[in-house]
């Protein structure tokens, strides 16, 4: 089957044509347009897979720590029947995991040293069901949380900032003090640190201290816990879960997914990563719409041979057809060469990065300020898909005018003065 010509000139004007001082500068206008609209969709596709590299990364992180939903009584008091919410808890099919809790805020003393916490009361022989950080710590640090020996847990950042280790012993000190004749006094505590642990998420290792339970409900003088911990099959489920559970278990309890305890993190995230997209379209746009500019200077420059092929029969469709093809072929050479670099840049961003910072001696992701401290890519079909079509159909759109007037060409016109 033979060629149609309108593809065979499309692409030889794409390549220029005749070696002419003007065809070359058309040329170099054309592969301006086709670097442009490459490093369009390089740079899109890089940067939503760092941000959903980034959103995984911390929601795993922080998923290693907080459990999927969390059950507690309005009022932060006791929950009435630990027993019966957690038999009703594992009772649903979706739950592969309960944990009871109790949780305070408190302030850890070392000496001059003084970090406010969120101190967190748990069953060493449960907790291991509900996160993955407490499944790590099983049998080694959770093991030394004994009921009356007050030991804690500290995170890697926290017991760094206190200066203390394996051994020190800190002093808690509980909200709600002692009333006595010489005023309030607030409850003091000295805990022996049994261990540390590191999650990974900065905001959890700085402010994070993990206790026996029954320790802490005496400290904080609670009868029992506070509320119940779940760990679900798919964590994609927690909203329709929690809200099952809602209207299945007994007594008046809130409940609380994950997505809820950060929400607005996450919605911020969503937003930053839409906004990114639209921004970044926009320079794929302007690459794409330089094609009119070269299209134009084409056209312009082949005058005479679009009338030549007039006279020779050729109809004003067929002349479009040829300019349209030169366009597609550089919004196709640029949108795969994008592609190829983006996918190649995301896929390898975990060893690119480092050399980066080894060859500038610095920190681009301080975990400090972005909680995690490398960077994450995570390269989604759902992103790739839109961003290669809608480069593609920007550079037809960009065709289409400049076409449009090639095959508008009168050939008297354009042949008196050749």
């Amino acid at each position: 089957m033979p060629i149609p010509y309108e593809l065979l000139l499309g692409w030889r004007y794409t390549r220029a044509g005749r070696s002419t001082r003007r065809n070359g500068f058309i040329s170099f206008i054309s592969g301006v347009s086709m670097l442009g609209i490459a490093l369009g969709v390089a740079a899109l596709i890089i940067v939503l897979s760092v941000m959903n590299g980034f959103q995984k990364e911390v929601r795993d992180r922080m998923l290693g720590v907080v459990s999927h939903i969390e059950l507690y009584s309005p009022d932060g008091q006791p929950l009435a029947d630990v027993a019966r919410t957690l038999r009703e808890a594992r009772a649903h099919p979706a739950v592969v995991g309960a944990a009871p809790f109790v949780v305070g805020q408190a302030l850890l003393a070392r000496g001059d040293d003084m970090k406010g916490v969120l101190v967190r009361g748990i069953d060493p022989a449960l907790e291991p069901s509900v996160t993955e950080l407490a499944g790590a710590l099983r049998g080694t640090v959770l093991a030394r949380l004994e009921p009356g020996a007050f030991g804690v847990v500290l995170g890697v950042d926290l017991a760094r900032n206190l200066g203390v280790g394996e051994g020190d012993v800190v002093t808690l000190i509980a909200p709600g003090g002692q009333v006595t004749p010489a005023g309030v006094v607030p409850r003091l505590k000295q805990m022996t640190v049994v261990g540390t642990f590191s999650s990974g998420h900065y905001e959890y290792d700085s402010s994070l201290a993990m206790a026996h339970q029954a320790d802490l409900a005496r400290i904080l003088r609670l009868e029992g816990p506070t509320g119940v911990r779940l760990k679900l099959r798919d964590l994609h489920q927690a909203r329709a879960v929690a809200a099952d559970l809602a209207g299945s278990l007994s007594g008046d309890l809130l409940v609380r997914d994950w997505t809820r305890q950060n929400r607005t993190w996450f919605a911020a995230v969503q937003l930053e990563k839409r906004m990114m997209f639209i921004i970044l379209t926009l320079i794929v746009a302007v690459a794409a719409f330089n094609l009119v500019s070269t299209l134009v200077m084409t056209v312009t420059d082949k005058r005479a041979d679009i009338a030549i092929l007039r006279t020779l029969g050729a109809s004003p469709r067929s002349i479009m057809g040829i300019f349209v093809v030169q366009g597609a072929m550089v919004g196709v050479i640029g949108t795969l060469a994008g592609l190829l670099l983006g996918l190649g840049v995301a896929f390898n961003i975990d060893v690119i990065v480092p050399a980066l910072e080894r060859l500038f001696q610095a920190s681009f992701l301080p975990k400090e300020i972005y909680l995690i401290n490398r960077m994450p890519s995570d390269p989604q079909q759902s992103d790739i898909v839109p961003i290669t079509v809608i480069s593609l159909v920007l550079a037809f759109v960009a065709t289409l005018y400049p076409s449009w007037r090639a095959s508008r060409v009168n050939p008297a016109e354009a042949l008196r003065y050749e």
